[in-house]
């Protein structure tokens, strides 16, 4: 291996977690950003470092030019899900999520809100908003002209602040409510539960068709808490109850729940709690094939610089 070809890879070991962390945002997809980052290791490789006057921006704009590609290709895809479409969960360090914009920007509860966005708008809004990429900048990544990009950016913007959650709880009080809530679901404690779920609480949940899981959200907190206390008393993919493991654990940099057994991750939970401490909404991801970047127990540092 040469000095220049070990000096390429350095520079793009450098900025590894940034691409992902672009691809990621712009995918919903851990499996799809590491293709991303993967195609971009090539076209980076392949390219003519003498004209890169900025190998970081230069890189960032290669992966989300990707990224925008195989979002579009994969939209016929999302369109005939069976059930709802949720974004693949990761496995993330809460020492690194300390910065605010960080942490919401990654959340399920975000990322499901940029699935309402098109593609074009997804990737603007994540570039200008998460990033802090110029309209420039974001015009020559994504191959638009400026003045589109700033109308994708507005959209993209009023239709994100209209969407998004209205309240987002600190750390503490979030872990403090996954905590009990993973407590009375695993006692099938249908009353703390209860105590816990706003009334008119929804459940998502994603099973792609590949395991058995509701087709359309659950709303209201009776039937949602029934849902989860009935956890320690069915058998569910072949795991009977008492193989069943619930781990609390940080996804998408905030705390959730890892449903576990048979030797195999079974689904996700996350919340979103408002301002009374109450759940609003609960994520729950049990396709297989979604369930990839959490089962492997690497943990992806999704932090924007």
């Amino acid at each position: 291996m040469t000095p220049r070809s070990d000096a390429d890879q350095e520079i793009f070991h450098r900025h590894r977690n940034l691409l992902f962390s672009v691809a990621y945002r712009i995918l919903g997809s851990a499996a799809d950003a590491e293709d991303a980052v993967q195609d971009a290791w090539i076209r980076w490789s392949g390219a003519d470092r003498s004209q890169v006057a900025d190998p970081k921006a230069y890189l960032a704009r290669i992966v989300s030019n990707l990224a925008l590609q195989r979002l579009r290709s994969s939209q016929h895809q999302r369109e005939t899900y069976v059930g709802p479409w949720l974004p693949e969960p990761v496995l993330t360090d809460g020492d690194t999520a300390d910065a605010i914009t960080d942490a919401e920007s990654v959340s399920m509860a975000m990322l499901v809100v940029l699935e309402t966005l098109s593609p074009l708008e997804r990737a603007v809004f994540v570039l200008k908003e998460v990033f802090g990429f110029s309209h420039a900048e974001i015009a020559a990544a994504v191959e638009r002209s400026e003045a589109a990009v700033r109308q994708a950016a507005h959209r993209a913007r009023e239709h994100v602040r209209a969407r998004r959650p209205r309240f987002t709880a600190d750390r503490s009080q979030q872990r403090g409510v996954t905590e009990r809530f993973l407590a009375a679901a695993t006692g099938g404690d249908i009353n703390t539960l209860l105590e816990l779920l706003s009334p008119d609480v929804t459940l998502w949940t994603d099973g792609g068709g590949k395991v058995r899981q509701a087709l359309r959200p659950i709303v209201g907190a009776e039937t949602v808490a029934a849902w989860f206390a009935a956890i320690g008393t069915v058998t569910y993919q072949g795991v009977r109850p008492d193989d069943m493991r619930a781990t609390l654990v940080e996804i998408n940099n905030g705390p959730g729940l890892v449903f576990s057994g048979a030797g195999r991750v079974i689904a996700t939970v996350t919340f979103d709690v408002d301002v009374d401490g109450r759940i609003t909404t609960i994520h729950n991801v049990a396709n297989p094939d979604k369930l990839r970047a959490v089962g492997d127990g690497a943990t992806r540092d999704l932090t924007t610089s």
